[in-house]
């Protein structure tokens, strides 16, 4: 371990031999920054990227490795650093443990292809293998995977295009699909993949160029009654005029053959005409029928899409529960008829999914401002928001009185498993100053964090809560007074 002589209150080591990966880190650094007197905690793998932040951030360092951790903390006096280092070796000795508990071999796999064939499964080998990279390192382990004739959900954004076309046509030799880059969510036989919700089994297949999408939809679906087969995510891009739909076909043609899907659902962002045209053939080819939420003026939003999916089933279309602003210190569940106070001003749209983004940006005409921080340019060096709400939160503080902000907060493995204990606190201090808050709450009552917790949080920190996202725009427009 190697050190530097620092003022009293910064604390900054590299460790040799230590490996954990990124999310379970920055849940150390959350952990180590959130208690009393510690202003900012970074612990995270060495790499070029996360020195430099840790730069910007002030903190004088030594060399190191991209396989050395990372610590630096600063405090504002010596007490709350010690504290915060007996913090961190507590939480780096949990996360040891958990590893040598998983068994780890002890001579584990170099190679993605080697990993795939020593993996157990039920017919000998993997099928499926899950890309988790930083997106400049993720090209060579998908390709590695495809041609050892795996299907890949590659996970990682900023991929260039040119490396996802040509992943996807090696996969149509190889007849496996490429699912993404920058697929956010998938499941495979109930087996939930990225950001996943729990979902009840059923008849319901998906195809998404768009993770929150897909979770929207599944979960409203969830909410009826209705479950799923397969949700098989394509990634952001797939339906851009670059890459054609490359994975969409193949997605489409994988369930049509699938004897568990009786219905398919295809979810996109608004893609390119001549990728849509391509797709609306095939379609027309599949002996499943298909419903196909493709957003943009003056198609399906995606709560529609959920009520074509009820009515192709013959199923009921249910009222989507909402949570009003409580009264007399209980939240109520059902119809909403106001914001509690506040609004009348501009209405601020502070995303962490990008469909979602996107769908509120039609639904509003652009009244609004709306910001994806899901999206590459805030999650370079940075985990998803739907991980860390740290952008976010700034946002909310800077929405100023009068104004309307609206939120999605998106359930699931994966995601931060308690989004209401740092959003909610953060709702509240805008509510104080007079800012209505609307905030969309995308899961399953059997997801991790629970969707009815969840809202109740939210109402009784003064948000309005929806189920349906499309709701909850058309209600935050209603408040604002945006015209742009």
């Amino acid at each position: 371990m190697r050190s530097k002589a620092l003022p009293a209150a910064d604390l900054v080591r590299v460790r040799s031999g230590i490996y954990h990966d990124s999310v379970s880190l920055m849940r150390v650094s959350q952990a180590l920054t959130a208690l009393d007197g510690v202003e900012v905690a970074m612990v995270a793998m060495a790499t070029e990227l996360n020195l430099g932040l840790a730069r910007e951030l002030g903190f004088d360092l030594p060399e190191a490795e991209p396989s050395d951790l990372l610590v630096a903390v600063r405090a504002r006096e010596p007490d709350a650093l010690r504290a915060a280092e007996a913090e961190l070796e507590r939480r780096l000795a949990a996360l040891a443990t958990l590893r040598e508990a998983g068994g780890a071999a002890e001579s584990p796999p170099r190679t993605t292809r080697s990993a795939a064939a020593a993996a157990p499964s039920e017919g000998g080998r993997a099928a499926v293998v899950l890309v988790s990279v930083p997106g400049e390192n993720a090209f060579p382990e998908a390709l590695d995977a495809v041609e050892a004739g795996l299907s890949v959900m590659v996970f990682s954004d900023n991929v260039p295009v040119e490396q996802e076309v040509l992943l996807k046509d090696l996969a149509a030799e190889r007849d496996v699909l490429v699912m993404g880059p920058d697929c956010g969510t998938a499941a495979i036989g109930g087996v939930g993949l990225g950001f996943a919700n729990v979902l009840r089994p059923g008849g319901v297949g998906v195809v998404a160029a768009s993770g929150t999408g897909a979770q929207h939809v599944t979960s409203l679906l969830d909410l009826a009654g209705v479950g799923v087969s397969h949700v098989l995510g394509v990634g952001g891009r797939d339906l851009s005029a670059e890459v054609g739909g490359r994975s969409t076909l193949r997605a489409l043609r994988a369930l049509d053959d699938d004897p568990a899907t009786s219905l398919i659902v295809l979810i996109s962002k608004p893609p390119a005409p001549k990728a849509a045209a391509r797709v609306a053939e095939a379609v027309r080819a599949l002996a499943t029928p298909v419903v196909t939420a493709l957003l943009g003026p003056g198609g399906h939003d995606l709560t529609s899409a959920a009520e074509a999916v009820l009515a192709a089933l013959g199923r009921p279309v249910p009222d989507w529960p909402a949570w009003e602003v409580p009264q007399d210190g209980v939240s109520g569940d059902g119809g909403v008829s106001g914001d509690g106070g506040g609004g009348g001003g501009a209405l601020h749209g502070l995303y962490a999914g990008g469909t979602l983004c996107a769908e509120a940006r039609i639904i509003a005409a652009e009244r609004g401002t709306f910001t994806d921080f899901g999206d590459d340019t805030y999650t370079r060096g940075r985990p998803h928001p739907m991980i860390d709400p740290a952008l976010r939160l700034e946002a909310l503080a800077s929405v100023p009185a009068g104004d309307v902000a609206l939120l999605d907060v998106v359930l699931g493995y994966g995601s931060d498993p308690d989004p209401a204990a740092s959003l909610a606190p953060a709702v509240a201090e805008a509510r104080a100053r007079g800012v209505a808050v609307v905030v969309a709450v995308v899961g399953t009552e059997s997801d991790p964090q629970g969707l009815t917790r969840q809202a109740r949080a939210f109402a009784e920190a003064g948000a309005t809560v929806f189920t349906s996202h499309a709701r909850a725009v058309r209600h935050a427009v209603s408040l604002s007074g945006s015209t742009r």
